[in-house]
């Protein structure tokens, strides 16, 4: 793996990338409260098979693009986001994987620029209209997000998360997470302005417009014994796909899949690549100016 500094008009996007540079452009964006280091076994497997692999670590989490005010994370300037950061990499398409909010962020993108997206991977984070569809009608999920208000008090989360060498923040990790892993993250995050910019993904408000349905070719992997997102919602996300439709479910496995089920999220992710579009570089890959 090497190391980018990625330069968008909010700032410098840290970011890892792996395999050969011509070859197919997958995109990974991680969750909360991680970094790009979530995505460690499957950057390495993709780019052992030829695929090109960048991961950045998301606004607010890269220190060089953390704007300080909530409305700087609205779901639009994130989707802003990865378009700037495929740009400044030279990708005119590319392959997108999303987990946890980065999950989101990779429905909103697919519904916005399907022209740019060649296949689209969503682990654990429903289609937003069927997460928004449960949260009217099922108990259940109203329940399991109910998180999402709690953390939206300032500064009184970020203050329980970090007590006690972050006692709460650690927790959230419920032991499925390699220790080194949940140390770097707890290290990243107690940076100065860290975790409020992390947090303010939560605070940010309602998207500016709906999301409808996406038409690029889909796979979803949940997971049994995700705590953020029930079953409900998971079987309601089909109706939101119109174009091929892979649904995985991975029995009792956490939400913390990247890491938990490494190998096995691995393997789906291998198998959607190659059935949707040749292994190596097509002609409308890459822009005029190849970056990375």
């Amino acid at each position: 793996m090497t190391e980018l500094s990625i330069s968008t008009a909010v700032g410098l996007f840290d970011a890892v990338a792996a395999g050969p540079r011509e070859g197919r452009p997958v995109l990974l964006l991680h969750g909360f409260p991680q970094t790009s280091r979530a995505w460690h076994q499957q950057i390495t497997t993709l780019a052992a098979h030829g695929y090109r692999v960048v991961a950045p670590d998301q606004r607010g989490y890269s220190p060089r693009a953390r704007p300080e005010q909530p409305e700087d994370y609205r779901i639009g300037v994130l989707v802003d986001d990865v378009v700037a950061i495929t740009e400044d990499l030279g990708w005119a398409s590319f392959d997108l994987v999303g987990h946890d909010w980065g999950g989101a962020v990779a429905w909103w993108t697919a519904h916005t620029h399907p022209g740019r997206i060649r296949t689209l991977t969503v682990v654990s984070t429903p289609h937003p209209g069927a997460l928004a569809t449960t949260l009217r009608t099922d108990p259940d999920q109203r329940e399991r997000s109910r998180y999402m208000i709690d953390w939206r008090e300032t500064p009184a989360t970020e203050e329980l998360m970090l007590a006690d060498n972050a006692e709460v923040l650690r927790a959230i990790y419920a032991g499925k997470i390699p220790q080194d892993s949940v140390e770097a993250y707890v290290r990243h995050l107690s940076q100065p302005g860290a975790l409020t910019a992390a947090l303010n993904w939560y605070r940010a408000g309602r998207p500016d417009g709906a999301i409808g349905a996406v038409d690029v070719p889909t796979l979803y992997v949940w997971s049994t014994e995700d705590s953020a997102f029930g079953p409900a919602a998971a079987q309601e996300t089909g109706q939101w796909i119109k174009g091929p439709y892979r649904f995985e479910t991975l029995q009792g496995v956490s939400h913390w899949v990247p890491e938990e089920a490494p190998e096995t999220l691995s393997r789906l992710l291998l198998e959607h690549l190659r059935a949707h579009g040749e292994h190596g570089t097509t002609a409308n890959t890459r822009l005029p100016n190849p970056g990375r």
